[in-house]
């Protein structure tokens, strides 16, 4: 006997229209105490993220007491009036909260994450931190002997080696940018809490302060939580402090940082160029991220994948005193490392990778890529709360619109291959470079000056 089956199938599911993304939009509004306050609600991000973008500069800083903003960024944590560092590190724990900081360039930003649940807890806890910090002068003691253990660790690593010494070399002297950013051991050696503590009352204040705060706040009171924690912080008035004119110079040389015996070159090329405010911004965006921005960037293709010189090779675009008023630059460069008996023939194959840019241009494959890459991805980056908030604290910090990020990606979307390609190609002039490389000097200078790159100058570290 047969027995007939029958199947009912389902309608396949139709997929349907994509939904249109754009970075979030914050609002702005300003507290009684002068504090400005962005604002960004995102439904269901149960986990807030807020950032305090402080107008403390690092050109602030006493010349003989550089990195006193790094001390006083990581002293936050380290106790309030009321609370002691354990006790204070108790509170942010039972909040369920991380609270970090760090001192940049042109500002000091103070960050915390919390559950919605407990935002409250959380912002009283970051605003006590910064409105009536203690300052405890053994453990300003410690952050120092801290810091001072740091240097001789960078001081031992080869891309942190090769960061100081090309800053100091495409920086004038007199210039902050010139200097490691957290300081120096002469200079860390003589902060201590006075110093700190005279650094803090000279510039952090509410009137020239930003909160970033990001997240679902439908369960909150959030003008309430406000008013009733950060809204607590009163200070001197002040204004902005500006920012000096970014200056490089960019003549095209090669400075060898001597590590002998190294069986590796560290590389760090590049040079300073425009910034955010500029509007090349984003065809220079795009076109480096072809140059190298990917495994299979130019770069990547033919030191790592053809050649087989290099792990990796990466280049990219890094915003220094970054001013409204055209004052900021950005620093342009070609990072990675290669072994030494190698180190001549990349830099030549760079060098001509860089020519062959200029000469022939970009493909329209490359740049479709780039930009699916850049572009498409866009919404998974920016799904957490924190992803949004940092990216709204660099805009605060860089003096950029509130819309910013949602043009440039409009803008990045629409540059054709030709816009990319000369932006890249003026960004990265191969005569207009600067290569700091810390290597086996012994090994490595001779076929270096054979290349006609420039001067080539040997340093000890």
């Amino acid at each position: 006997m047969t027995i007939a089956s029958t199947m009912t199938f389902h309608p396949r599911p139709e997929p349907g229209q994509p939904t249109p993304w754009n970075f979030p939009a914050p609002t702005r509004a300003t507290l009684p105490n002068g504090l400005t306050v962005l604002r960004c609600d995102r439904p269901g991000q149960a986990l807030v993220a807020a950032e305090l973008v402080l107008d403390v500069p690092l050109a602030a800083e006493p010349r003989e007491q550089e990195g006193v903003s790094t001390i006083l960024a990581r002293a936050f944590s380290e106790g309030t009036e009321s609370l002691t560092a354990e006790e204070f590190a108790a509170e942010l724990e039972r909040a369920g909260a991380n609270l970090d900081a760090h001192a940049d360039h042109t500002v000091l930003r103070v960050s915390l994450e919390v559950p919605a649940s407990r935002l409250e807890r959380g912002l009283a806890l970051m605003a006590d931190a910064v409105r009536a910090p203690a300052f405890p002068e053994h453990e300003i003691e410690r952050l120092v002997a801290n810091r001072l253990d740091e240097i001789v660790h960078e001081q031992a690593n080869p891309a942190r080696r090769a960061a100081i010494a090309f800053y100091a070399e495409l920086f004038d002297a007199a210039d902050r940018l010139s200097r490691p950013r957290s300081g120096s051991a002469e200079t860390v050696e003589a902060i201590d809490r006075a110093a700190v503590t005279s650094f803090y009352a000279a510039h952090v204040r509410p009137a020239t302060a930003t909160l970033v705060i990001v997240g679902d706040f439908s369960a909150v009171d959030f003008d309430a939580v406000l008013a009733a924690t950060i809204g607590q912080w009163t200070g001197t008035p002040g204004t902005h402090a500006g920012f000096a004119p970014v200056h490089g110079d960019d003549t095209g040389r090669v400075v060898i940082v001597d590590r002998p015996g190294s069986v590796q070159t560290q590389l760090l090329i590049g040079r300073v160029g425009p910034d955010r405010h500029d509007p090349s911004w984003a065809a220079q965006i795009l076109g480096t991220y072809c140059l190298g921005g990917t495994l299979t960037s130019r770069l990547d293709r033919v030191l790592r994948e053809e050649k087989g010189y290099t792990y990796g090779v990466r280049a990219f675009a890094q915003p220094l005193r970054s001013g409204a008023d055209g004052s900021g630059r950005a620093l342009l460069a070609i990072s990675g490392s290669v072994d030494t008996e190698s180190t001549a023939p990349a830099l030549a194959d760079t060098w001509q990778i860089l020519r062959t840019l200029a000469a022939e241009g970009l493909t329209d494959e490359e740049r479709d890529v780039a930009v699916q890459n850049l572009v498409g991805v866009a919404p998974l980056r920016y799904e957490t709360a924190s992803a949004v908030c940092s990216t709204l604290a660099d805009q605060v910090e860089q003096e950029l619109p509130d819309n910013y990020q949602a043009e440039v990606y409009r803008e990045l979307a629409e540059t054709t291959t030709a816009a990319a390609t000369a932006a890249v190609v003026a960004a990265f002039p191969p005569e207009r470079l600067v290569a700091i490389l810390v290597g086996d000097a012994a090994t490595i200078a001779a076929p270096l000056k054979d290349l006609g790159l420039g001067e080539v100058t040997v340093i000890t570290a």
